[in-house]
């Protein structure tokens, strides 16, 4: 999981396709979820799961916390990625892996809602059972760890990937404008954005993703020129 580009938040078949073309990698579906509201429906999502082309992959984003409910949600995805928002126990993260050893786990670090120590804590106790980490932004307004267009203390995520035995995405208040800074800052295995190149309607623009994708290409490259 190197130089990864995620977009959650994928309202319809057209928009995933809109991603697909521009080299997308990871396509974040968020569902059911305790705050924001769902884009659509877990039947829509399943439908353009289906269609999208390897090596591209649709990831199921929740907040759920028990293994059942995640294994039993993923498979009727069809997805083999899942973000995990929820404060899951260790315990169900092993029960997780060992009902679905082949489903990569992906979990969020949410930087605002947990102290630096507890955050390291997470890592140390989870670091075994998931494949890699996703840091993002709390909203203490609304209570949203997740698709709040806030960045964060760059800094943060730049110790967590110092520490990470696993790879580190970053997210929270990307664009198209600050996303080259922000790999080549923090260095992260890939980047994820949501609300940060959507237009006014709340669809992702065109001209607003070209640009993320470009740049965020182009950091990667920088990082490895170096």
């Amino acid at each position: 999981m190197q130089e990864l580009i995620q977009v959650a938040g994928i309202i319809d078949l057209e928009e995933a396709e809109l991603l697909i073309n521009a080299g997308v990698d990871y396509l974040g579906f968020p569902l059911r979820l305790p705050v924001n509201k769902e884009d659509l429906s877990e039947e829509e999502a399943a439908k353009i799961i289906k269609t999208i082309p390897p090596p591209a992959k649709g990831v199921l984003i929740t907040y759920l916390d028990t293994a059942k409910e995640i294994v039993e949600f993923a498979d009727k995805l069809g997805v083999k990625v899942v973000q995990l928002h929820g404060k899951i126990s260790k315990s169900e993260l092993i029960k997780t892996k060992e009902l679905k050893p082949d489903l990569e786990i992906i979990k969020s670090l949410v930087i605002g809602e947990y102290s630096k120590d507890e955050l390291l804590t997470i890592i140390n106790e989870h670091s075994n059972w998931i494949d890699a980490y996703i840091t993002d932004t709390f909203d203490p307004k609304t209570g949203a760890s997740g698709a709040t267009g806030k960045t964060h203390d760059w800094a943060i995520s730049k110790k967590i990937i110092e520490i990470s035995k696993k790879p580190v995405i970053l997210a929270g208040g990307l664009n198209a404008d600050n996303v080259r800074e922000a790999i080549l800052t923090v260095k992260p295995a890939g980047v994820d954005v949501h609300t940060g190149i959507e237009n006014k309607s709340g669809r992702k623009d065109p001209e607003l993703l070209t640009r993320f994708v470009q740049n965020a290409k182009k950091a990667f490259e920088e990082i490895k020129g170096k």
